[in-house]
């Protein structure tokens, strides 16, 4: 699977780059994550329990950071087991731009899966991630914006229920991609 999307975070780039980088945060962040660690400066372990479909599992997986430009971008290798369920791993490039009072986060995420999860289908598969995506960007810009901030790109009317997709990530927006691809 291949997926390239951006999001508009009505923030400085260097709080999105520190709340991409803040355990806390993205465990926060992150639907189903019950733990989120860091390893090292560059290593991450997390715990993230999600469906796709009808499989349902806890994944357990570990994330690196490398590539790393402060706070510019990125990349993130992740590699996730979730038992019978299968597993998931992959890369996401995360790149972050500072236009006015807001960031623009573009990433592009390559991820494969196997085991039951990648017998649900390609479509299942990619409706979710959109989903995990939405779900992670809502809940990073409630956790760190204003309430009356949204994301858009400067100048246009400010935005809600953004339609992206991870990570994860994590998230970071990679690490909710991770989260994704772990559930793949």
């Amino acid at each position: 699977m291949e997926l390239t999307q951006s999001q508009w975070i009505p923030l400085p780039r260097q709080e999105v780059w520190d709340a991409l980088n803040d355990p806390q945060v993205l465990k926060a962040c992150i639907a189903g994550c019950e733990s989120l660690d860091r390893v090292s400066d560059t290593e991450y372990a997390l715990l993230v329990v999600a469906a796709i479909g009808p499989v349902k599992a806890r994944f357990k997986g570990k994330l690196q950071l490398a590539d790393l430009d402060p706070p510019q971008s990125y990349t993130l290798s992740f590699d996730g087991q979730g038992g019978v369920a299968g597993f998931g791993k992959g890369s996401a490039a995360v790149s972050l731009f500072e236009q006015g009072d807001q960031t623009r986060l573009d990433y592009s995420v390559k991820a494969q899966v196997g085991g039951r999860i990648a017998q649900v289908g390609s479509r299942l598969i990619d409706a979710a991630a959109k989903k995990m995506a939405e779900d992670f960007f809502a809940a990073f810009i409630r956790h760190l914006a204003p309430p009356t901030a949204a994301g858009g790109p400067p100048g246009e009317a400010p935005r809600t229920g953004l339609a992206v997709a991870w990570w994860w990530a994590m998230a970071v927006a990679g690490l909710l991609l991770l989260a994704y691809w772990l559930t793949r």
